[in-house]
Formats: C-alpha cells, structure tokens, sequence
C-alpha cells in the first residue's frame, strides 16, 4: 500500500466529512468539541510546570529577608532601605505585607513597583484593592489604615489572586536589632535557592496523580473520535456501490475521523485559551497563578499535536475491524460474537506484575523505578475499559423481563453494549483512579502530619508582642471583645548568670515567664500563690538542667538577655530568700517551662522593657468574625505583634501542596467528564432520533421513553462504578504496599468517590431530558 493512495483516501474522507451536508458537519462538530475538550485539559496540564516555575522565580525574585541574616549590621547608603515583615491573614487568606522606609533617592526597588509609598500610603495587589473596595474588607481596611496610591505590577506578585501590599514608614530604622522582622537591605532576591528533593513516596504520589487525571483524557478522546460511527458506517456503504474495497473504505473512514481531530485540536487550543484567561481569577487554597505563566512546553504541546490525530486514525482502524460494510449496508450481526475475556485479564496482570517489584520499598529503599510505574498504573486502568464492555454484556445478556421501560433499555444494551459503554469508561476510569488516590494519600497522611501538641480546649489563638509592650493594657483590650471567653497573658524574658553581650566566663540560660497567679497556674502546678511570689521550675526531663544552678537564694542573675528580641537592657535581679518550687506542667501551648515564675512585683519595674507578651485566648467562634477582630486589636496594640490561630495537627507544606494540584486536576477532570458525557448523550440521543420519533408515533409514552433512556444510562455506570471500585481498592492497595504502609480501605472516601461519579452521571442525564423531549415527535420521522 502506497503512501500516496493511503493520503488520498485520507484527504477524500476529511472532504466527505466537511461537505457531506449537515449530517457530516454535525459529526464533526460533535467529535470536534469532545476531542477539544480533552486537548485543552492536556494543554492546561502540560502548561502547570511553567506556572509552578514561574510562582517561584517571581517568589525568589522578590525575597527580602536572606540579606538580614547574611549581615544584620548592613551599613546605611543611598541604595538601602529599611523593611519590615508585616504578614497578617484575612478570612483564611493569606494577607503578605511590608513596611518600608528607604534610605536615600537611590533605594533598591521591590519587584512590581516603580517608586515607594510615602509614610501612610501603601501600594497594594489588585486582588487586595477588590477586597477593601468591597464589603468584605470592611475589617480588613481597619488593620491597614493607609491610603491607596498605587498597584503592584505582575513581576513583583506570585499569583493573580495574591493579596499583597507595601506600606511607607518614618520609623522603622530605630528597629533594627530589636525585631527580627526588621532589616536593612541593599538588594532583593534570594541568595539561597536551593531545594530539598522530594522523598521518593512523595515522588510516586506525584506520579501517580499525573497518571490517574490523564488517564480519563486519554479515554474520552477515544471515544470522542468515535461519534457518530452508526450513520457515517451507513454513509461508507453507498462508496461500496462505486467501487471502494473495504480497505480502502475504512481508509476513508480514519479521514473522516482524523478530520475531526484536527479541527478538535483548533477547538482545544480556543477552549484552553479561553481557560487560561478564566484560570487568573479562580483561587484554590491560596493558589492562583497569571494567565501568561499558563504556557505549555513546547515538546509536550507538540506532543499532543501529533498524538490525538494519530490516535483518532488508530481507533477508528481498530474499531470498524468488528464492522462489515458491504454495498447494500452495514452488518454488525444481529448476534454479536462473544467478547473474549482472556486478553481483557492480560492487561491489569501485566500491570501488577510491573509494579510487584516495588513491594516494600518505602522511602528508605531509594526511588522507585518511573517506568514501571507509569506503566504499571496505566495497564490497570486501561483494564477498566477492557474489562468493562464484557461485564455489560454478560450482565445485560441475563436481563429478562420487566416493565416496558425496562424491556426497551435492556434489549439495546443487548444490541448495542459497546455503545453504551463507550462514554462510560472515561468515568469509570476516573472513578477507580481517585479510589486509588485516595486510599494512598490516607495511607501516607500520618508520615506528613504531627501533632503540634496545643492544646485547643484551653485557647484557639496565641498572641505574641514585641518586647516593651505593656501587657495590662493589651490583655483589657482582648478581654473587652466580644467572643473572647478568657485572655492568658504573660510576659515572657531571658536570665542567666551574666549579660548576654558580656564574655566573662559560661553563660548559663534559663526563661522567666511573669503573669498573675491565674496565668501562672497554667504552666505550673503552684502550692500557693500571692503578688510577688517566685517560682523555680524543674522539668520532668532532666533533673533541673540551668535552672538547678541559676536558682540560689542570694545570687544575682541579669534579665533582658533575650538573643532573640536583641534588646541591649540588662536588668540585675537577685534570688530571693523565700524561693518557692513548683512542679511545671505543659502550658496551653503543649510545652513544659524551665526556668522562673514570678508575679509582677517580684520583678523591678524596669524589667518589662525587655518582655516580651505571649497571650493565650479561648475564642467562641460562634461569634462573627471573632477572628479578625482579635487581629485587628493586636495591631492597635502593637503594629508588630504575631497572631497565630491553632490547630491541633500540622501537614508537611509538600505534601498539601500535591493536595492541592490534586484537587486542581480533579476539579478540571470533573469539569471534562461532565461535558463530555453531555455531548457523547446527545450524540447517541440524534443516533436514535427515528427510532424515539417512530416508538412515540405507535403511542409509546414520552415517560416509558425517558425511563427507558435512563436505565440504559444506569445500568452501564452502575457495573461500571462496581469495576472501578474493584480495580481502585486493588491499585490503592498495590500503592500502600509500595510505600510500605499497612493496607486499610477508607470506605468514606471511596464511598464518596462513587457518589461523585454517579452524581455527574446523574445531572448529565437530567442535562439531556429537554433534548431529548424535543426529539420525541412523530415529526422526527419526516425525511427528505
């Protein structure tokens, strides 16, 4: 066979397919938005790497704080400036800001700004101007008294979606060496670049995810080219009459279809075009990325250029082998032969038998091997769309009576179960892939997640103030808010035998907390407490370690040693006579305390400047807004205090970064299946529009009609669901043995999964019942 006639054929196909009337336009049309659909998921996903790339060059590029601690003692120049670490969070969003004061004319620009904000201006994000401009920011605009003046351009934000803002100050170098959060800086960027590496459990999840959302792409645009295969085989058979042989009419056909994948891959590139610039406004668990960023490498993109017309002329071939078209019709028997089931069974063995090999092999035995990965999962999967037309036959096959409607669905499926099947299997493959997902993730989910060991029945937000911030204020002012049930404050401090900046011998280091005897009581088991008691902890951990040596009545030990607060006051205090001892128990923050407990007056007055304020609140969250106003009120007390709301567990940021760009794809998967399942519907429903038109014209009820469509829907996804969940619970167990995790099922999360499937398959139904009654006239019968 020449190349030449083979390109013949091919292009006579593609011309019976855009001038053969509407019938051909309507195939090509339907196979032309299936195949885009699917593409434009491919595109989007191969254009992720370069946003993700693109998220962290921007982040690297506008890196403020390495400089701080490669030279704390940064000398003051025309081209400095002074900025401060000002992150706050809104309504579970993340709120970055700074505070800058420059240094001279000359000062080093932040990414995405052209000039600085003056003192009580800022320059902010365009997501955050939205927000204040909007009734939701209300509370959010009294945390950031300053007046708008300008937009952050694009270089200097991660995301479309990033609340981010510069506000100017006056004052800020007189804090450098008190807070950590403020440095002097001469250039933005990060020196230090470097990454640790995935572990290899990590590296397969992310595999596997890859593998299971395209999967389904894979399987839909499969099926897509496949539309409209009844009457375009009726339409092959009249070239019989002129002389075609069967070869070269199954050429024509693949023309046909290859056709309707290259204008697919048209639709596809408009549809991910018009998803690129919709994906600049959508934020998911604070991920949000520019539509510019959103660009496909060019090898894959080529990729997927080559791969779906040449697989839409690949299972067009495949697909008419089981079809006779002769020149008086089409002969697909009227008893079809027996699907085999050996080979079927040849495709998830062989995929188990590829992923064997990594039984056991953890994240200590090195990585696991990808090739045999991949293709270990894709033989599974692919198992579901081979496994699953022999189940509907057999299942079908032994259906006997019933009702009319009942009757009408099984006797098609009988007829016809490849049919039915077809735009079920990219589902069932879905479906069976996030079972596995999910058993893994829950599998893993312990090795990713600790206990922070807080102690939520006793306070759900910890606020922490910088050093010389009277604390008695601050506490009535939380105590004041609505929805604050108790406020637990302490001022907390550094003491040792000699002053920190002193070199005169050891430094021996223990922490002083300061509160009344309520505040104290929470750290401590006290014998008895009055004003001016002091306590000296010994840890249940060691036999008293610093504090066994600092805690002599009569010695002289000096406070305001605080390395961390960096404040220069040295503060004697002598150990007094009647030091009492107690026995510490773990602080609402889960740790225990060393060192000394003392009540206000046991400690000189000069002493609270280099104290620092850690605050413990128990909230009723069933107030609105409770949140923000106990951030809003630790601003007014001090512009550079630390509010942190707890949680009882804390997941490794890797590892719920894969969570989200699982959800991301499941999202988008979601979306495909949907719209595609519609189409392949109302594809099949055209199919049958003289069949429904004849049945209503004999007196057949619209409803028995419509029954009868959604058991034929609802047989196929039911067995379908049954054999994805089979092979989901044996590739998710597979994957749990591979990382060396106990095999348990999860049944709320492939329950779940299910429910999912069949509730897309539901509403695509509900979806297709007004065309559907359109179609059923005695008029669909009037042909020309």
């Amino acid at each position: 066979m020449s190349v030449r006639q083979w390109a013949r054929d091919l292009r006579m196909g593609a011309k019976f397919a855009f001038t053969g009337g509407r019938e051909g336009w309507i195939r090509v049309l339907l196979t032309a938005v299936g195949v885009g659909l699917g593409v434009a998921l491919l595109l989007l996903t191969t254009a992720i790497p370069s946003a993700l790339t693109a998220r962290e060059q921007r982040g690297n590029a506008r890196a403020d704080y390495p400089s701080h601690y490669d030279n704390p003692e940064r000398p003051k120049t025309d081209n400095t400036l002074v900025i401060a670490k000002l992150d706050t969070t809104y309504d579970n969003k993340n709120v970055r800001g700074r505070l800058v004061q420059p240094d001279g004319p000359r000062a080093t620009l932040a990414p995405g700004l052209t000039k600085y904000p003056a003192a009580g201006d800022m320059i902010v994000s365009p997501a955050l101007r939205e927000l204040l401009d909007s009734s939701d920011g209300k509370l959010l605009r009294e945390r950031l008294p300053y007046r708008v003046v300008g937009t952050i351009g694009e270089s200097g934000l991660i995301g479309s979606q990033e609340l981010a803002y510069y506000a100017g100050a006056d004052d800020l170098e007189q804090r450098i060496g008190k807070d950590w959060e403020v440095a002097r800086l001469d250039a933005f960027g990060a020196t230090d670049q470097t990454s640790t590496r995935l572990d290899p459990v990590l590296i397969l999840l992310v595999l596997v995810v890859f593998v299971v959302l395209l999967t389904p792409v894979a399987v839909f645009i499969a099926a897509a080219v496949r539309f409209g295969g009844e009457r375009r085989d009726r339409r092959l058979a009249a070239l019989r009459l002129v002389g075609s042989d069967s070869r070269m009419t199954r050429r024509i056909a693949a023309g046909e279809a290859l056709s309707g994948s290259l204008l697919g891959l048209v639709f596809g590139t408009v549809f991910f075009l018009i998803g690129r610039e919709a994906a600049g406004s959508v934020q998911i668990q604070d991920i949000s990325v520019f539509p510019g960023d959103l660009n496909p490498t060019p090898a894959l993109a080529a990729l997927v250029a080559v791969a779906v017309p040449a697989a839409a002329v690949l299972v067009t071939l495949l697909a008419m082998r089981g079809v006779v078209i002769e020149p008086l019709g089409v002969v697909r028997t009227a008893k079809p032969a027996r699907r085999r089931l050996w080979w079927r069974l040849l495709l998830p063995l062989a995929g188990l038998a590829m992923l064997y090999p990594m039984f056991g092999q953890g994240r200590d035995q090195g990585n696991f091997n990808q090739l045999l990965v991949i293709g270990g999962i894709l033989l599974l999967l692919a198992g579901v769309t081979a496994l699953l037309p022999w189940v509907v036959e057999a299942v079908v096959g032994r259906l006997g009576g019933g009702g009319v409607a009942w009757q009408l669905a099984v006797r098609r499926l009988q007829m016809s179960s490849g049919m039915a099947t077809r735009p079920v299997n990219g589902i069932a493959v879905a479906v069976a892939g996030a079972i596995a997902l999910q058993m893994l993730f829950a599998g893993i989910e312990g090795d990713y997640t600790k206990d922070t060991g807080k102690d939520l029945d006793r306070a759900q937000m910890q606020v922490n103030t910088t050093p010389g911030i009277p604390l008695a204020p601050v506490t009535e002012k939380f105590a004041a808010l609505k929805g604050v049930r108790k406020v637990t404050a302490l001022g907390i401090g550094s003491m040792g035998n000699i002053s920190w900046r002193s070199a005169d011998g050891p430094q021996r280091m223990v922490q002083v907390a300061i509160g009344d005897c309520a505040a104290l009581r929470e750290t401590a088991d006290l014998p008895s407490c009055h004003d001016g008691d002091v306590f000296a902890l010994r840890s249940s951990r060691n036999d008293g370690g610093d504090t066994k040596v600092l805690a002599k009545p009569g010695r002289t030990l000096h406070l305001g040693t605080s390395e961390v607060s960096g404040t220069a006051l040295d503060v004697k205090w002598t150990v007094p006579q009647d030091l009492k001892h107690a026995r510490v128990i773990k602080d609402p923050n889960g740790m225990e305390r060393e060192g000394f407990l003392m009540t206000p007056s046991a400690l000189p007055a000069q002493a609270s400047g280099a104290l620092s304020g850690e605050i413990y609140l128990s909230l009723d969250e069933s107030v609105p807004y409770v949140k923000e106003q106990v951030r809003n009120t630790a601003v007014t007390a001090d512009l550079f205090a630390n509010t942190t709301v707890w949680a009882s567990t804390e997941q490794s940021t890797k590892f719920v970064k894969i969570r989200i760009g699982l959800l991301i794809g499941v999202t988008c998967v979601l979306l495909l299946i949907g719209a595609s399942l519609l189409v392949s519907q109302l594809e099949q429903l055209r199919e049958r529009k003289k069949l429904l038109s004849a049945l209503v014209a004999f007196g057949t009820r619209r409803r028995t009609l419509s029954l009868s469509v959604l058991w034929q829907t609802a047989i196929p996804i039911t067995l379908g669901l049954l054999l994805a969940s089979a092979v989901g619970l044996t590739l998710g167990a597979v994957l749990l043995k591979m990382t060396a995790e106990t095999v348990s099922v999860h049944w709320p999360s492939v329950l779940s999964m299910v429910g999912i499937g069949a509730g897309v398959v539901l509403l695509v139904t509900l979806c297709s019942l007004p065309p559907l009654l359109r179609l059923m006239r005695p008029d669909g019968l009037r042909t020309e």
